[in-house]
């Protein structure tokens, strides 16, 4: 299976809106309008120039299937890196979230390197959503418990949450990732 990842591009417009549907953002409080997800587009595009992440679109032989990212934000008082992820309904089930999750790990597991990078990935899926619980566990993060995670950020709207963690740079004797 040719599964990789692309950086977000304007291309990926289109992608964004097939993933803009009642099924695919049932978790996560259902479609935007299209004035949001034009913003949402633009704030993608912008993201690696901020150096804060990056967003990217997931292809299967040279189609885009889904999308990935991560990006820093603080949590709980300290820096970390977020992930979330979507396959769109055709190709669900076919392992392709989990080649894209940990083609994103080594990624990020490179930039957390650098000097004063965030040292831990979380994911936050919805209790709800058993897949992405599923694929947190597949990919070896370790499962820290359900908490009320702000989606989208800034919005004031909660969210119960799962709190998935994997640690970036081995420090030699640790048992989370």
């Amino acid at each position: 299976m040719d599964v990789r990842l692309e950086p977000w591009s304007e291309s990926a417009l289109d992608l964004l809106r097939r993933i803009n549907t009642s099924q695919m953002r049932q978790h996560v409080g259902g479609p935007e309008p299209e004035s949001h997800l034009l913003a949402r587009h633009r704030r993608y595009l912008a993201l690696p120039t901020t150096g804060r992440g990056c967003m990217f679109a997931v292809l299967l032989d040279n189609e885009m299937v889904g999308s990935i990212a991560y990006h820093r934000r603080d949590w709980q008082g300290e820096q970390i890196y977020e992930t979330g992820w979507n396959v769109l309904p055709p190709y669900q089930g076919r392992g392709i979230a989990a080649v894209a999750g940990n083609a994103l790990i080594t990624i990020v597991r490179e930039v957390a390197r650098r000097s004063g990078a965030p040292q831990t990935l979380h994911a936050f899926p919805s209790v709800g959503n058993a897949p992405s619980n599923a694929l947190c566990h597949r990919l070896g993060f370790t499962l820290l418990g359900p908490c009320d995670f702000e989606y989208p950020p800034g919005s004031g709207s909660l969210m119960r949450s799962n709190d998935w963690r994997i640690t970036l740079v081995s420090s030699g004797g640790g048992a989370d990732g």
